[in-house]
């Protein structure tokens, strides 16, 4: 086990990484730095945050450092914001194997398990150890354009192609582990990790995967023939999709980073070597908290 997931049950150095347009955040992340202070733990700001979140709450006395510092010496590291701050740092901390907590700021998340009104309290469990340590898959990606590749990147929710702006659909072909599929006309694909499930592929009638099954969702984007459904595949499968016919494709990589293809482009998906640690506050429950995000109805009383 990489020092890292051992060492998390008694951290002795936390960065926190914060959303920055938000002044509720900035007070939080400065009483949660002064508190960890207080209680002998090393504090690092991450360096875009200090900068951003400096500039609305005083910063200037912790240590700001980027992201290789922090997976280089933090022992875990505290998110602010919501699914898509937490979205970032994971990409970004997953080859040092640094575990991330996440602090929800109000809106619906799926990874940022402490409510801001409970920040502080859980605090004490986080340092006493009594959070517990959840792995989560994610996806390496690489673009192969005239059989080199051009470029690659991770995500831990989705890989996304879509037709882009131009509204006529994007014609691909699917190929797992190098046998052909089908020929899709759609306006796109969500390749899901069980993470992902609850996003964008959810949006689009996708399957939810709870986070310990080892699986991979393809859910097409509108399909031109309506026998084209969303279908898992084994979490070792090479998954590969070749552009035919389009406009303006693009891949994107957790909502966030996109890429332009050409006609003839492949972009080839697996598992990743890395996994992402999360912890969750004592009591954390992953169905009691899709009864909560997505509003499913309460036991009827008497069951």
């Amino acid at each position: 086990m990489n020092d890292h997931f051992a060492s998390w049950k008694a951290p002795r150095t936390i960065a926190l990484v914060g959303k920055y347009n938000s002044m509720e955040i900035a007070e939080s992340l400065r009483r949660l730095a002064e508190y960890l202070h207080e209680r002998g733990v090393s504090v690092f700001i991450e360096r875009d945050t200090s900068e951003q979140i400096g500039r609305q709450v005083d910063l200037s006395r912790w240590v700001t450092c980027g992201f290789n510092d922090i997976g280089a010496h933090a022992d875990l590291a505290i998110v602010l914001g919501g699914d898509g701050t937490m979205l970032n740092a994971a990409r970004r901390l997953a080859r040092y194997c640094v575990p991330l907590v996440g602090v929800n700021q109000g809106r619906l998340g799926f990874m940022t398990d402490i409510a801001r009104e409970n920040l502080l309290g859980s605090m004490n469990d986080l340092l006493d150890g009594r959070f517990q340590p959840e792995k989560r898959m994610l996806l390496d990606a690489e673009i192969i354009r005239d059989g080199r590749e051009i470029g690659a990147n991770m995500a831990l929710n989705d890989v996304v192609l879509d037709k882009g702006a131009i509204g006529r659909m994007i014609e691909f072909e699917l190929f797992i582990d190098g046998e052909f599929i089908y020929n899709l006309r759609a306006d796109g694909l969500i390749v899901s990790t069980p993470t992902g499930s609850t996003a964008y592929s959810l949006s689009a009638g996708g399957p939810i995967l709870h986070p310990t099954l080892t699986g991979i969702a393809l859910v097409p984007l509108y399909p031109h023939a309506l026998t084209n459904r969303p279908v898992i595949v084994n979490d070792q499968s090479e998954i590969e999709f070749r552009i035919v016919h389009a406009d303006d494709p693009r891949v994107h990589f957790d909502g966030q980073v996109t890429r332009d293809l050409h006609i003839g482009d492949s972009v080839r998906l697996r598992r990743s070597d890395h996994t992402i640690c999360f912890l969750h506050p004592p009591g954390y429950r992953y169905f009691a908290m899709l009864r909560q995000k997505l509003h499913w109805s309460e036991r009827p009383e008497g069951h």
